[in-house]
């Protein structure tokens, strides 16, 4: 349900205007804006605040840390609660969180965190070890809380909190991502007050209490949400006062924006679009970062949806349940075309599940094994698998009826769009029509399984279980009337033994190669068609900002990072000196309009996932 993020040559690294010398570049940006419905430029507040404005072409999901997976839910979650440990940036290693250090017992069945002392909730509690074990145990015992990251728990058997400062979880099988737990540890003393999980949303009171570098202080659905910057935050407070991500059903009016100074930073559905990303370049005071994603862009398949208890619903077309003609279709995808004429070369193609940005995880197929673009051998395959033509040059089902498919489409995604029109050609040469559905909630029919494709995608981790995760049995909802964990409802034995395999791996090359084993068995099955992997294409105006973090360092993101670090490091271009609270990342400096250097700043990090059901993280 993503849409919410390879192969021939890599993406083209950071677009930005090289200066002197070996000066390395990333990037840079300038914001500041009062969350205000009338337009006005981009400055501090009348109140003096600094105000970061980011436009979004996203809505959220849910502001509940247990339900939400799109991209902007749950790195607005990022920004509000801490998670046991973070990621560095510019490797990925995990490093400290809320949890300084973590050790496991010789059997690896036990794991033991301490938990700092110098966390406290914004309300003035201290932020405990009780916290992290009450959310974990509630996500054990509740179905509603385990609907966004279940998967991490399903192998604990027992998380207790001995002391203030420590955290004991144990396990019913060794784990390979107790390290990487990207779950938000919540306030226990505020959310045991919740009644249904299922149902609460985290969006009628503010504050919200948490204790991240931000708290959540207003929302308004599909307009914006409001965070401000949380003066004790452990690691130290943000520069900027407030950070708005404000909602843009269309990208350019975003992109209008951002030109005449009403927003300072714009994402786009999760990127800009080559049209629009040229446009910007070489306008005064903005500049735009090109960099290689995390993120996939697929088209999934359903293959029938069911829930645990065996009932099937929906109405997936029945010929899709045959993998030959998953496969026909695949081969009748030209991605190279798509990467040239669609993304306009800022992406790479794509083939593997894991982006090439992950190379320990990254799987291309071997040359023989290929589904390359081949229109011939995908109408060998329909033949073979019975859909044959009729007199009039359509396939028909076995039904008799002309097969017509019907593709979810993001209507606030222009490249769904863009391609959906060549699967229409495409596949009408091989006589199958396509029927385009864009709709601003893709959610609901997805949920229901009353579609026959449709357009996905992923932000990946560092460490990918949680995508992994999403294609297992287990993460199939437990009745047709429950949501679950499924992208697709996918259900392979074979991909489960993998999955359970590489939970249990601790050797990371030995993991890494049953990942790839995983990937190869999806890309064989045809239930995921990975067509590109995006570039992240964002814009910034460069009198605003002073100096961001991108993740990685060398040619990263700044918005849907793998933690907080773009948005906690934002330096205001009024403020006078460098960044006092981000070490050496990849910090950009604005020098002029357009022109950014590298600066050389210390080492801190970054977190988590998909990219779109809407944009599923």
């Amino acid at each position: 349900m993503g849409t919410n993020d390879q192969k021939r040559s890599l993406p083209h690294g950071l677009r930005l205007v090289a200066l002197a010398g070996a000066a390395a570049l990333t990037l840079t940006a300038g914001l500041a804006t009062p969350l205000d419905p009338a337009p006005q430029q981009a400055r501090a507040a009348d109140d003096g605040k600094k105000v970061l404005t980011v436009a979004v072409a996203q809505s959220v999901d849910s502001l509940s840390p247990f339900l939400a997976v799109r991209l902007l839910s749950t790195s607005i979650h990022r920004l509000m609660y801490e998670y046991l440990t973070n990621y560095d940036p510019k490797d990925n290693h995990a490093i400290p969180g809320l949890a300084t250090k973590w050790e496991p017992s010789p059997d690896k069945l036990t794991w033991t965190y301490t938990i700092r002392a110098n966390s406290t909730w914004s309300d003035g509690e201290q932020a405990t070890a009780e916290d992290a074990a009450w959310t974990f145990n509630k996500m054990m015992t509740d179905t509603g809380a385990a609907t966004a990251n279940g998967s991490y728990v399903g192998n604990f058997r027992k998380v207790t909190a001995p002391s203030p400062t420590k955290l004991v979880i144990e396990l019913k099988k060794p784990q390979a991502t107790m390290a990487a737990l990207d779950v938000p540890i919540v306030p226990k003393h505020v959310w045991e007050k919740v009644s249904d999980f299922s149902e609460f949303n985290n969006d009628k009171s503010f504050p919200v209490v948490g204790n991240g570098p931000f708290v959540l202080s207003g929302y308004k659905a599909d307009s914006y949400v409001r965070l401000k910057a949380n003066k004790d935050f452990w690691r130290g407070s943000p520069k900027f006062d407030e950070l708005v991500f404000r909602y843009y059903k269309d990208q350019d009016a975003a992109v209008s924006a951002l030109r005449k100074g009403e927003v300072s930073f714009v994402a786009g559905s999760p990127s800009l679009t080559p049209a629009q990303a040229e446009s910007l370049k070489g306008a005064d005071d903005i500049q735009v970062n090109d960099a290689p994603g995390r993120r996939f862009y697929a088209l999934a398949t359903n293959p029938g949806a069911k829930a645990k208890n065996g009932k099937k619903f929906g109405d997936g077309h029945p010929s899709l349940l045959d993998q030959r003609v998953r496969n026909a279709l695949f081969r009748a995808v030209d991605r190279e075309a798509i990467i040239d004429k669609v993304f306009r070369g800022h992406a790479v193609e794509g083939e593997g599940y894991i982006p090439p940005r992950f190379q320990d995880y990254f799987w291309k197929p071997s040359a023989d094994r290929k589904l390359a673009y081949d229109p011939a051998e995908a109408a060998r395959l329909l033949d073979q698998a019975g859909y044959k033509k009729n007199g009039d040059g359509k396939r028909v089902g076995k039904d008799g009826k002309p097969i017509t498919y019907r593709v979810l489409c993001h209507a606030t995604d222009p490249n769904d769009k863009a391609v959906g029109k060549y699967l229409q050609e495409w596949w009408g040469e091989l006589g199958i029509g396509v029927r385009l559905n864009c709709l601003d909630n893709v959610t609901d029919p997805w949920l229901a399984g009353t579609y026959d494709l449709a357009f996905d995608g992923w932000s990946v981790n560092p460490d990918p279980d949680f995508v992994l995760s999403i294609h297992t049995c287990g993460a199939l909802p437990a009745t047709p009337k429950d949501t679950g964990a499924t992208d697709n409802f996918i259900c392979d034995k074979k991909y489960d033994e993998l999955y359970a395999r590489q939970l249990t791996e601790y050797d990371p090359a030995k993991r890494a190669d049953i990942v790839k084993q995983m990937e190869s068995r999806l890309y064989d099955l045809g239930y995921m068609n990975v067509m590109a992997y995006p570039n992240a294409v964002e814009a910034f105006r460069t009198d605003q900002i002073k100096s961001i973090t991108t993740m990685p360092a060398k040619a990263g993101n700044i918005y849907g990072q793998d933690g907080y670090w773009s948005w906690w490091s934002a330096v205001p271009a009024d403020s006078g000196g460098s960044s006092d609270n981000a070490s050496s990342t990849g910090v950009v400096v604005g020098i002029v309009a357009g022109l950014v250097i590298l600066g050389g700043l210390g080492a801190f990090a970054a977190m988590r996932r998909r990219a779109t059901a809407e944009e599923r993280e």
